[in-house]
């Protein structure tokens, strides 16, 4: 019994003493690998801020690039008021194809600055058009580049936007995020017009103005301060045209002002928002353009049919005419539910207004009638000597059909509504300008993250000419079925004027789009 307890004792000792050696060597190699694992860790700090340097500097001293090219295919069609002097009533293309390349870049260097640019190329398959105002003479406005790179042109690339941005934390030592922007501005898709076109909003609202701008934006943010969510105030000022003389002048003064020349265009006005939540949204704008520019005719000539002077074409040149002023309201749902169908769909109204200031004269001379040999300086605008308003309301929805968006517009402008916005994006004029009545719906679909397919129609029914002209006698609104009345009557002169209204158009496009 003694040999047996003596015989544990000693194994129990022998077991105690290797455990003792085996935790001791345990905690010699723990030991080994924390150091080790510090190694790994202070190496792998020093690798990622190197891996950090790099990315700064990649994402600082380059320009990003992105791509938008579009394919697209319009069937236009123009019925015009009677017929004209070759016996037609109506003048269209059923396939008009064209290309429109974007590239657009961005650059920060920091948090505070931004640069962002965008190339365009928009051109009709096989051509070049190199004015879409016309061939020289007195009907040719390439001296305006309001639509630089939405009409179709060659194969060139424009510079459709470049501007800097600085964005600041706080305006006047208040919790007020603001922003100051000068170049050539994104004002043409602006807000509610980007949804046809299935692009973010632009800066303008798209009711009142869709034209390329070059100028300077300052911007408020005021949510913090008032607690309204996404209340803000931007001012906007720009210029429109520039007048000098061009290079190698034979006296020397190359770029000083033309006295014969269009005066500079300028346009001045603020965007305010006093509430965007992201689902229910309210833009207000207001501004006013000094010197616009329009058509006016050199002679009048005195009309028996109508017993009163109308413009001679023939005498028609570019002038300043006076002033524009314009607003608008703009309001959009985004989303009518939390959850289901509605919770997808968009509904939006606009409502706009313009109005005429006349203020600058030109000599006109009188053919016939009471003034007959007579010239005076005549002030106009919009074809009349009186200041004129219009107004124009516009509504529409988009709704989520089989996996795509399929959106549904209206708008209506009354007799002497004059909007800016030459730029939109159709191939048969501005419906957003029409005095009258617009109806398109249209149908986008994304077939890949990048590629989309969208179906449009756009149909534009004319109430009143003048639409489409600028501010000048072009932009004089007769009431197409008074005219139509008067020529069925047998006016002559009304006859000889139907065949050049147009009195209603359609545009239908379906386009390809790659954008990555």
């Amino acid at each position: 019994m003694k040999k047996i307890v003596t015989a544990s004792l000693v194994a129990a000792m022998a077991i105690s003493s290797a455990n003792a050696m085996s935790n001791s060597a345990l905690a010699a190699k723990l030991s080994a690998l924390e150091t080790e694992l510090a190694s790994v860790k202070a190496s792998l700090k020093k690798q990622n801020k190197k891996i950090n340097k790099v990315k700064a500097h990649d994402s600082q001293d380059n320009i990003k690039w992105g791509a938008d090219l579009r394919t697209s295919i319009d069937n236009i069609n123009y019925d015009l008021a009677g017929k004209d002097a070759n016996g037609n009533d109506s003048y269209g293309k059923n396939d008009l194809m064209a290309i429109r390349l974007w590239l657009n870049m961005a650059y920060s260097p920091d948090s505070h600055n931004v640069f962002k640019g965008q190339l365009s190329m928009n051109k009709a398959f096989g051509a070049d058009f190199n004015s879409p105002f016309g061939k020289g003479g007195a009907f040719t406005m390439t001296n305006f580049d309001w639509i630089g790179n939405e009409a179709l042109r060659g194969d060139e690339l424009h510079v459709r936007q470049a501007f800097w941005l600085y964005l600041g934390d706080k305006a006047f030592g208040a919790d007020i995020p603001w922003t100051f922007s000068i170049g050539r501005r994104p004002s043409t898709n602006g807000f509610l017009a980007n949804l046809s076109q299935d692009d973010a909003a632009q800066s303008p609202l798209g009711h009142i103005i869709n034209v390329e701008f070059d100028g300077l934006s300052s911007k408020l943010d005021l949510s913090n301060v008032t607690g309204v969510p996404g209340m803000s105030f931007k001012i906007c000022m720009g210029q429109g045209s520039t007048n000098a003389t061009p290079m190698f002048q034979a006296n020397g003064t190359q770029y000083s002002n033309d006295d014969n020349g269009v005066q500079d265009v300028k346009l001045a006005g603020f965007i305010f928002e006093p509430y965007n939540d992201g689902q229910f949204i309210v833009k207000t704008t207001a501004f006013k353009a000094f010197d616009v520019p329009g058509y006016v005719a050199g002679q009048m000539n005195w009309n028996n049919d109508f017993n009163t002077y109308m413009p001679d074409p023939s005498t028609m040149a570019l002038n300043n005419t006076g002033d524009m002023e314009g607003a608008a309201i703009s309001v959009l749902v985004d989303g009518l539910t939390d959850e289901g169908f509605l919770a997808d769909t968009k509904v939006f109204g606009s409502f706009a207004w313009s109005n005429s200031n006349v203020g600058i004269a030109h000599d006109r001379y009188f053919n016939g009638g009471p003034y007959n040999g007579m010239t005076v300086p005549v002030e106009s605008m919009l074809g009349t000597d009186s200041d004129e308003s219009g107004t124009s309301y516009w509504f529409g929805t988009y709704l989520p059909v089989l996996g795509g968006t399929l959106g549904l517009e209206y708008n209506h402008g009354s007799q002497y509504w004059k909007p800016f916005t030459q730029a939109e994006d159709t191939m048969i004029g501005s419906k957003m300008a029409v005095r009258g009545d617009a109806w398109e719906v249209n149908y986008t679909y994304q077939l890949t993250k990048a590629l989309s397919i969208q179906a449009r129609y756009v149909a534009l029914d004319y109430e009143y000419t003048g639409s489409n002209g600028f501010y000048g006698d072009g932009g004089y609104a007769f009431k197409i079925d008074d005219l139509k009345a008067a020529a069925a009557a047998g006016n002559t002169t009304a006859q000889g004027m139907l065949g050049g209204i147009v009195d209603k158009a359609q545009d239908a496009r379906l386009y390809l789009r790659y954008r990555f």
